[in-house]
């Protein structure tokens, strides 16, 4: 343990000060195609039941029309998140007919890019804008890509906690400029560690041959319709997954808030050549929002990014510039078919200690090479993390995965020992221990056993879809109470509501809305 990270777990392990560990946030994103019960895409429209798609705060669409988007609010308690994600889950069955929820990250098979619905959100001028941006995305990165689906994590650590270990530390900056900073530093331990989620985690190491369109690739094949590589983590975090030739030179290192910001402003403002050539519209036909490298920030796609809730009509990046971070959205995360939520408790709270080891540990800038390092040991790792003695880099030098990985669960479980100290209970030291016994035996890896099933003789589509089946049992087994279920049915009824109260308000020219929209992006690129 650094000398460094010693001084911080001593400071928070005060009586006086191990409440504030209770006071960490937690937020779930997860996604998931709607399917028939035939494991085909379901090609309706998003269920009105649900809500309002552009309105509702816990319940509207990704990408597709097809590709459902669950949202929790926060809670100190992971427990409780997953609680709140579990009763979305149940209300969306309750409206869904005979529809499923598609059990892993990797999409069904799914019939040709032009039959694949973009996401709809109405007739207001905001409605039509997100849905340009995702025919921009169609147009640069193909339909097929944008159907993956993932978890996204959102944690966050109290104002106070920073505030102690600043006071603490005798550093000068501003109170928020500090908290940033910090955030920051996290970011780049995640960056350097984050392999390890993969190893862990990483729940798609085989997909549907039609994913693939016919392009070359270096996949091997485990049946007629399935494609994957034997010792794969994540195939879903590879570069066949998220890729992207314009978004290549975009690699922030995260040594500071500010190099980050310029970084996305830069993109923001960029034209690409290829995506001139496309043009922004056809006609009067909109293709794409602009021509740029990113038509907005959340185009950029990455494993952890900074965050900071935005106010009405502002920009994520203004919001960092003025306020600074305020938590941390975790976004390489498969979904594990096996769960009916995709992620559980122990998961969490392994994820916790992880990121608060993150967050305390020294986190010296990314110098000298490592910031490519920290790419390449995350791509070797999603592509063959459970190859027998694999190495990957560690400031120069060659190491075996598994011993490093042994290494940092050692240095992790001081953290999740503090948690538990903090909420007396043993929690987080079992779920560390889950993760100890995965290093010791890859088949207990999510992605080894998901190949031992496709190996006796099931397809990846088979195995997804009887997943599938099981979890919407699962959930309609146990519907929802009254109390919930009204709650959920008034939600929705009031995001329906407030998009219909939108789209009555004079709309204005949407090119006009759409110059101004541009105008703020360069605006923020100056």
């Amino acid at each position: 343990m650094s000398d460094l990270l010693s001084r911080r777990l001593a400071l928070l392990g005060e009586p006086a000060n191990l409440s504030l560990l209770g006071e960490c946030l937690h937020g779930i994103e997860r996604e998931c195609l709607r399917v028939d019960r035939d494991g085909q895409l379901a090609l309706t429209p998003h269920p009105q039941a649900l809500g309002s798609a552009l309105t509702h705060s816990q319940i509207t669409t990704d990408y597709s029309e097809s590709l459902l988007e669950f949202i929790t609010g926060t809670a100190a308690d992971p427990a409780e998140t997953l609680g709140e994600l579990e009763r979305i889950h149940r209300f969306a069955y309750d409206k869904l007919g005979s529809e499923l929820l598609w059990s892993p990250s990797m999409p069904c098979a799914l019939p040709d890019e032009a039959s694949i619905p973009i996401a709809r959100y109405g007739s207001s001028n905001i409605g039509r804008l997100k849905y340009v941006y995702r025919k921009g995305l169609a147009l640069r990165y193909g339909k097929t890509m944008q159907c993956i689906a993932g978890i996204h994590y959102n944690f966050s650590l109290p104002e106070r906690l920073w505030q102690l270990q600043q006071q603490a530390e005798g550093d000068t900056l501003s109170a928020r400029d500090y908290q940033s900073a910090r955030y920051i530093a996290l970011i780049r331990n995640f960056r350097r560690y984050s392999w390890l989620l993969m190893y862990l985690f990483g729940a798609s190491p085989a997909l549907d041959k039609g994913f693939m369109r016919g392009r070359p690739h270096q996949l091997q094949e485990l049946d007629a319709s399935t494609l994957y590589l034997p010792y794969a983590t994540s195939l879903r975090m590879s570069d066949l997954g998220y890729q992207s030739s314009a978004q290549s030179g975009l690699t922030p290192c995260y040594n500071d808030l500010a190099s980050y910001t310029d970084s996305l402003r830069l993109a923001v403002g960029t034209p690409y050549p290829a995506y001139v050539e496309a043009g922004t519209k056809r006609g009067d036909e909109w293709l794409q929002l602009n021509t740029n490298i990113l038509q907005i920030e959340n185009e950029y796609y990455s494993s952890i990014r900074p965050k900071r809730v935005t106010h009405s009509g502002e920009r994520p990046i203004q919001a960092l510039t003025s306020r600074g971070v305020q938590y941390v959205e975790v976004r390489c995360l498969d979904i594990n078919p096996f769960l009916p939520l995709g992620i559980d408790v122990a998961q969490a709270r392994f994820i916790d200690a992880f990121l608060l080891f993150c967050a305390l540990e020294d986190s010296p800038l990314l110098e000298n090479g490592e910031c490519g390092d920290c790419t390449r040991n995350f791509l070797k790792v999603v592509k063959e993390g459970r190859r027998p003695g694999l190495h990957l880099q560690r400031q120069g030098r060659s190491v075996e995965l598994k011993a490093w990985a042994g290494e940092l669960l050692e240095r992790i479980l001081p953290l999740a020992e503090l948690l538990d100290r903090s909420q007396d209970s043993q929690a987080h030291v079992e779920a560390l221990a889950h993760q100890q016994a995965k290093v010791a035996d890859v088949e207990l890896t999510p992605s080894a056993q998901v190949l031992a099933i496709l190996r006796q003789g099931t397809s990846f589509a088979e195995f997804a879809l009887q997943q599938s089946l099981q979890h919407a049992e699962y959930f309609r087994a146990q519907p929802l109470d009254a109390g919930q279920q009204a709650a959920f049915e008034q939600a929705a009824q009031n995001s329906l509501a407030e998009q219909a109260e939108l789209e009555a308000q004079p709309a204005g020219d949407f090119d006009a809305f759409v110059a101004a929209y541009q105008a703020s992006i360069l605006a923020l690129a100056v």
